[in-house]
């Protein structure tokens, strides 16, 4: 498979606003009948994420048709496993509904943050949500301590089955720390209780600490592929172990085949991607597969897209 780099769509710099103001952060994308409702988180100030959305031409994404320039949920009382940050997870399409996942994430004194998983739900195709729950759906277990995030939901075989990035712990690197996560696998009836065996499906390598994170996941050709990206604990801002896509394959959800060589796609020599490529989002239409990624900064450049050589 080989993905064809179209362009940056958006950075927060291409406009002036109070609200958008750094940051187009984890690119989550509903698909409607005409276009691409795509989700993002900002931050209008230092150490706050809140999330807002954009429309695309579903024919040519690199045309905005809209940007809602105010946030879409309210971040959470004091307290709360978001009351520092809500950022967009994944969405699922219902005949009558629109759920989405929530990361949320608060300051923390010993380590920089945790952030945990809600749900929030919108009846006018994802024009506004309400959570429906203040607190999140995917919490610390008695054996996983530390977050639940990237969480990536999808219809298949008669219930939802989820991927995310599980905190394994924290590593202190040049006097700071950093968090290391791993992607496990979920199951649920209702998209609200999770059944979890705490597994890790996707190897990393045993010589050096990887973190795996926001997996991504359609099936074609019969085959599960999943796209999602990983770094290194030293250097991975804008160095050389920054952010790139990785690539696994399954048949059944359950064992997945890590194939990196196959991901299709890479950093650029120069420009807005050169340094990280992060958080893809894979989606299907009747006009072709695409990926919509953040380049360097976390998103700080900006989001941009792909699309897939058939």
């Amino acid at each position: 498979m080989k993905w064809i780099k179209k362009c940056l769509i958006f950075k927060a710099d291409d406009i002036k606003s109070d609200f958008i103001k750094s940051h187009a952060q984890i690119p989550t994308v509903l698909v409607l009948e005409d276009r691409f409702r795509v989700y993002f988180a900002t931050r209008p100030k230092p150490g706050l994420s809140m999330t807002t959305y954009m429309d695309l031409d579903i024919k040519d994404p690199k045309k905005i048709l809209y940007i809602h320039d105010q946030p879409i949920f309210e971040l959470g009382k004091d307290g709360m496993y978001d009351e520092h940050g809500v950022m967009p997870q994944s969405i699922v399409k219902y005949d009558d509904k629109v759920c989405m996942y929530i990361g949320g994430w608060s300051r923390r004194e010993s380590i920089p943050y945790s952030n945990w998983t809600g749900l929030a739900e919108s009846y006018d195709e994802g024009k506004t949500f309400k959570k429906v729950f203040e607190g999140p759906v995917f919490d610390r277990t008695p054996v996983e301590l530390y977050s639940a995030t990237g969480f990536y939901a999808m219809k298949a075989k008669n219930m939802l089955h989820a991927f995310y990035a599980s905190g394994m712990g924290w590593i202190k690197k040049n006097n700071k720390y950093e968090e290391i996560y791993v992607i496990k696998t979920a199951t649920s009836k209702d998209g609200v209780n999770w059944c979890r065996d705490g597994k890790q499906i996707i190897p990393t390598p045993k010589k050096c600490f990887q973190a795996t994170h926001r997996p991504s996941v359609i099936y074609k050709n019969d085959i599960y592929h999943m796209w999602f990206c990983y770094r290194g604990v030293e250097d991975f801002r804008n160095g050389r172990d920054a952010y790139r896509i990785g690539y696994a394959w399954s048949k059944d959800l359950k064992n997945w085949n890590r194939d990196d060589e196959r991901a299709g796609i890479n950093i650029s020599k120069e420009g807005w991607d050169s340094k990280m490529m992060a958080y893809p989002h894979v989606v299907e239409t009747l006009y072709g597969t695409y990926m919509f990624y953040n380049g360097n900064g976390f998103g700080q450049s900006g989001f941009g897209y792909a699309v897939l050589e058939e």
